[in-house]
Formats: structure tokens, sequence, C-alpha cells
């Protein structure tokens, strides 16, 4: 075997083969082959993969070779989390006071009244969830410590509270309605501090963002978090100006430069995928986007020598609907929202369903007339038929490998998933959250549209290039829930039984390593173990089990990036 010495060994090992899903139709990361299938050992050279196998792969360390005993551990591909907020879940984690342990109104009014407000005088605090708590948040939340303006962003990102001392400061008790947003109102007409959707923008224009440094202490914190996962590259789904309504505007163009200073600095070791977001959750324009092609946003990295497998600005995001749970999901038959059973509609601005696909269809048209990649939020099966058709035809007019995508897509029938298929349109969907909100979905959606709430197993039979994400902070970045809730379909409504949906546990793997790298437009250097592949590696301290479940019982031993060991257990 004609290979260098070796920079670092990893031996005693396992290699598991992952089954990249859809290979054979051309998308998909390198992957191991079936004669390597008992790889015990990987050699690393200058930051790639330069040979896998076993004994003669262990002979190859030299005096300067690091060698690391994996202990019977499986070697795989580093997790690429193909949707996770990486700054918003920074700011969440270090950042904001946590709210998640709240089981009613009173508990989260106890933890607000505990709180101390920052150096700028606010209460900032995340993690509220309406289907935990129920209604009556905003008039609880009115009164609370009138001694501070307080913000409560809620778990998912698409709802905020303000108490009555934050409605003075920002000047918002006479706020209008907001195009693709809701500003919920007392009986009199006035706000109650409820704001989703698109009228986040009202507070978000107006909360004060935190120091910068404090945000990069933030960042590398988590960074390091997620090392400890496993987590090499992942996607970060919206920063731009579109993302001052978001978290204090944690998710704005300043959270893009922060990252490219680290990468210019050294100091960032994930690799990221970058999309910007040039309007909120809600109220897009096919004007606003041509606005933000055109800035200076998109070429903010250019001439800062930084390596595009670091950090890239791959496409731009948007807000196609909402969320079912909020009621903003846009369905072809109705289910219960919080203002009784409606169909949900698209949040694209417009008057009418016809004028939000026709603005719709724009949005998508300028991304792809500008070569770069539309990452589109539609939850609803209206919303995700209604972005296939705007993808389909942007592809029509000018044929290119884009790479445009779905995000969550919770909803796709069959017809729907033969064109994602058929047009090789990506499908990056959330098992976890389903997991976690199971109980509260099958309220909403009924039996028959819940058991067919994001269709895994039928998008790969369809050809769909498919990959799951856990969209933290609205869930654990914890890759092993994402796996474990796509391969069980376990909710909170029960177990998954025979699900038809269910997925092998290396197809689940390979759908958090290998596909979301063709997201990327970078199967040829990542997503696999595999000469000539980046070493980004994610060693565990055990092989891989036969229960899924398991897994949470395997913690992460070893996490390599480019060669580099960025964590060891």
């Amino acid at each position: 075997m004609n290979t260098p010495e070796p920079d670092l060994v990893i031996t005693g090992g396992t290699v598991p083969v992952l089954p990249v899903p859809g290979a054979a139709a051309g998308f998909g990361a390198a992957t191991q082959h079936d004669d390597v299938a008992d790889a015990t050992a990987v050699a690393i050279t200058g930051g790639r993969i330069t040979a896998v196998g076993g004994d003669e792969v262990a002979a190859l360390t030299g005096r300067g070779t690091e060698v690391v005993d994996a202990a019977g551990g499986a070697i795989l591909p580093g997790f690429n989390d193909a949707h996770l907020h990486f700054v918003a879940s920074a700011y969440a984690r270090y950042c904001l006071a946590p709210l998640g342990a709240a089981r009613d109104w009173d508990g989260v009014v106890a933890l607000l009244d505990a709180l101390e407000p920052g150096p700028d005088g606010w209460i900032r605090a995340h993690g509220w969830d309406g289907a935990v708590l129920g209604d009556g948040g905003a008039e609880r939340l009115a009164h609370v410590r009138p001694d501070a303006p307080v913000v409560a962003y809620d778990q998912t990102g698409h709802q905020l509270l303000l108490n009555r001392a934050a409605m003075d400061r920002l000047g918002l008790h006479a706020a209008e309605d907001v195009a693709g947003g809701t500003v919920s109102r007392a009986a009199d007409g006035t706000p109650t501090g409820h704001f989703a959707d698109a009228a986040m923008g009202l507070a978000g224009a107006g909360i004060p963002e935190l120091p910068q440094e404090r945000l990069r202490d933030a960042v590398l914190r988590h960074q390091a978090d997620l090392h400890a996962l496993g987590i090499t590259s992942l996607t970060e789904p919206g920063l731009g100006p579109g993302g001052a309504s978001l978290l204090s505007g944690a998710c704005t163009a300043s959270a893009l430069e922060l990252l490219a200073d680290l990468a210019v600095s050294g100091d960032l070791t994930l690799r990221i995928t970058a999309l910007m977001l040039f309007s909120g959750t809600g109220g897009a324009t096919a004007e606003a986007t041509r606005r933000g092609l055109a800035s200076e946003l998109p070429r903010l990295l250019e001439g800062r020598g930084i390596d595009p497998l670091q950090l890239r600005i791959g496409g731009v995001k948007v807000f196609a609907d909402g969320t079912p749970r909020s009621g903003s999901a846009w369905m072809s038959d109705t289910y219960r929202t919080p203002c009784g059973h409606h169909h949900g509609h698209l949040v694209i601005a417009g008057d009418t369903d016809a004028e939000r696909v026709e603005e719709l269809n724009g949005i998508i048209a300028a991304i792809h007339e500008a070569g770069l990649q539309a990452g589109v939020h539609a939850t609803g099966d209206a919303a995700t038929a209604a972005v296939v058709d705007a993808i389909a035809a942007a592809n029509a007019a000018a044929p290119r490998d884009a790479r445009h995508y779905i995000i969550h897509g919770a909803f796709a029938d069959d017809d729907a998933l033969r064109r994602l298929g058929e047009h090789r349109i990506g499908y990056s969907t959330n098992p976890a959250i389903r997991s976690a909100a199971g109980r509260l979905m099958l309220d909403v959606l009924g039996g028959e549209r819940f058991a067919r709430h994001q269709p895994l197993a039928s998008a790969l039979a369809a050809g769909v290039p498919a990959n799951i994400a856990s969209d933290a902070p609205v869930t654990s970045p914890d890759w092993r829930h994402s796996v474990i809730a796509a391969a069980t379909r376990d909710t909170t409504a029960g177990p998954g039984g025979n699900d038809d949906e269910r997925l092998p546990l290396r197809t689940a793997l390979a759908l958090m390593t290998g596909t979301p790298a063709w997201q990327d437009h970078a199967e040829r250097d990542k997503g696999g173990v595999a000469p000539g592949q980046l070493a980004d590696l994610c060693v565990l301290a055990g092989p891989l089990p036969e229960d899924p479940r398991q897994l949470l019982q395997i913690p992460t031993a070893l996490t390599v990036s480019g060669g580099r060991i960025v964590y060891r257990r």
C-alpha cells in the first residue's frame, strides 16, 4: 500500500457501511464499499482520509503518527445536521433564561420573577411551550416584572410574549397588523403582547442586540457542545436582515460576520453552510428577495481567504408557511388551530392564496436566477405542493443542479413525494420534533394525517434526496434523538410499533451524514468514511446497537474535524 505516513490513525474500531439512499440515482456522498465492511482502522494525512482497512492500515503508523484506540467503537462520518440554527442555539443556551421547565404559566411567572435584568435593563427568556402551558400566556405575562421590559420567546421560534413594560418601551400598544404574521388582540382591539411569525419583527426592531463579544463566547462554547456530540458540519438556516425578529437579533447579518471572523482566525472548526434570510418568518416578497440578492450580504465572505468547505453562503431561506401548532401551516384539509378548524395559509405577502402563490413563484425564480440554493420552510401539504411547483418552474426555465429543498415538509402525499424525486428536490425534515410533539400533533391533525407525518421511508422509496435534522434550538441538537425517532417512529403519543415509515438504523445514520453532504453540494468531500474524504469523524464509545434506543447509552468518544481532534472523551 503506497500511502504516506499518516498524521493520525484510529484503530481497533468498526467502520459500519452506511447505505447512502438514492446513490444509484446520482446523489449521496461517497461511502465504504462492501470489501471494507469489516474495516477496523482509518488513516488520516493532511486533513483527509488516506486509508480504510484493517491491520495493514494500523501498520502504516510512523514516528510522527498519533494513534488512537477506538476500543471497539463505531467509526462514523462526522454528523452533519442539515438544519441547526447554530447561532440561535448558542444564544438560547448561553444568553437567555430557560423557561422549558415550567409546567404552567404560574411557573413561567415564578421563573421570570427570579431573574435579574441584563446590563441593558432587559430580561430575555426562551422555551415556553403553548402546547404544554395552554392559553393565557399574554394575560399572565402582561403584568409580570413592572420594573423591567421582558421578552419571552417560545420553543419553536415562531412566537414571543412581551410584558407591559416592554410594550411601553417599544411603543407597541397601537401596533398594526403585519402581512404574514399575527398580532393577538384583546376584546377592545389592543395588542396583548403576543406576536407570531412576521409580527415578531415589530418587537425585534426595538429590542437591543447583545454585545458581539458575549455572542462570540456563546458561539464558541456551543461549538464545543456540538463537537462533544460528534457533529462536524451543519446548515445554519437563516442569517441576515430578516433575522432581526428572531431572538433579539441573534440571527442578523452581524452573526454571519462573526462566523466569518472565526473562520479567518482559525477558531471555527465546524463546517457551516449558511442560508441568508432577507425576510423574517413571514411577509416575504420577490422584491425584497431581489434587493437582498443585490446587496452586499451575498458577497460578505469574498476576499477573506475563507475555505468554502469551512464556511460558505449556500443560498436563501424562505418561510412559505408557519407551523401547525400556531395555525399557520397551509393544509389542503382543515385542522385544529388556536382559532378553530382552518386550512391555514402561506405567510408570503399577498391578500389571497393566488397572490401569495404568485409571490412565492417570484421569490424562488429570483433565487434560482442568482445561482443560489433555496431552502424553503413548508410544513403543510398545500404549502409543500406550491413550493414544488415553484421550484419545478424555475428549473424548467433555467435547468441546473440547484438542489433547492423543502425544509420540514411534514405533510407530503404520494404525488408530492413522486414530484420531489422527479425534480431532485431535497427534503430535510425533523423526526425529533414529531417525536416530542406527538400527542399534541395527534390532537391537532387527527390519526390518519398524523400517521403520514414526515413520511421518510416513502420519500426514500420515491427517490427523494432526503435527510434528517434537529432544528435546534426547537429540539436538542443531539443527533441520537433524531436518529432514534426516525428509526422507531416512537412519539409522546405512543411507540412506533410496526409503522411503515420506520427506517433501518444505518439508513437513519446515513440521513444525518451522507445525504446532508449532497444538500451542501459537498458529497465528494464529506459524508463518508472513505479514502479522499475529509477526515471528519465521530467515534462512538461502543459499536452500533441492535436496538436504536440504546444509542442514548453510547456517548461520543472522539470527534475529528479535518484531521484535527476537536473532542476527546
